[in-house]
């Protein structure tokens, strides 16, 4: 039964207001949305990269060209397992992505130290707890999909950038389109399931937090 003093629950938001008070929010805070745009574009750059080059380098290795194998061998590629990515390679690239998912998790962390007491305003006007979580998950989703463009954008061309200067003349006769085309979706989708991953802790707890405690804290 509810009474006069009862704080009224809002229904449930469209996602459009969700996305614009999660636009706004990276708005106010421009300069920590970068940091989490440039975590994920470093560490999605070094996964294209990777990627985009084992593709090259086998489809280099099919081409069969005798010159070409005695430039990859010089160069101490294994012919015989071009395709395969080394322990060391693995490492490095697991070692980017949580060094990425850390970072995410920090910075939305402290947007929610510095968002606190918006949350405590906007729970007392009702706002639901899904509203604050799904608010975080959008504003996460954005800057990994973001970085995620950017890194596999540049990964993608340093990798060719790098496989035309050491292999002249043989990357346009055996470019492997889909192989690439493949690995940059992997690389997509690996960036933005980190980012809303990585947000999914910060946003259960700015979720948590009680209107009271949260307006008493000093600005």
């Amino acid at each position: 039964m509810t009474t006069e003093t009862d704080i009224p629950r809002q229904p449930a938001l469209a996602w459009g207001i969700i996305f614009h008070v999660s636009l706004a929010g990276m708005r106010r805070r421009m300069m920590r949305s970068l940091v989490t745009v440039s975590c994920v574009v470093l560490a999605l750059a070094f996964l294209s990269y990777m990627l985009v080059l084992a593709d090259i380098t086998q489809a280099l290795v099919e081409l069969n060209d005798n010159l070409l194998n005695v430039l990859l061998q010089n160069r101490g590629v294994d012919i015989f397992a071009a395709s395969q990515m080394g322990p060391m390679t693995i490492l490095l690239i697991s070692l980017a992505l949580l060094t990425c998912t850390v970072g995410i998790v920090n910075s939305m962390l402290m947007s929610v130290t510095e968002r606190v007491r918006e949350i405590g305003t906007l729970k007392c006007l009702g706002a639901r707890d899904a509203f604050v979580v799904q608010t975080y998950l959008v504003e996460s989703s954005l800057q990994g999909f973001c970085g995620a463009v950017l890194g596999v954008v540049l990964g993608c061309i340093v990798a060719m950038a790098v496989s035309a200067w050491t292999y002249p003349g043989f990357l346009l006769r055996c470019f492997p389109a889909r192989a690439v085309a493949v690995s940059i979706m992997i690389s997509l989708v690996c960036g933005f399931c980190i980012a809303v991953v990585a947000s999914i802790w910060p946003a259960w707890a700015a979720a948590r937090k009680r209107p009271v405690e949260a307006l008493r804290v000093e600005e």
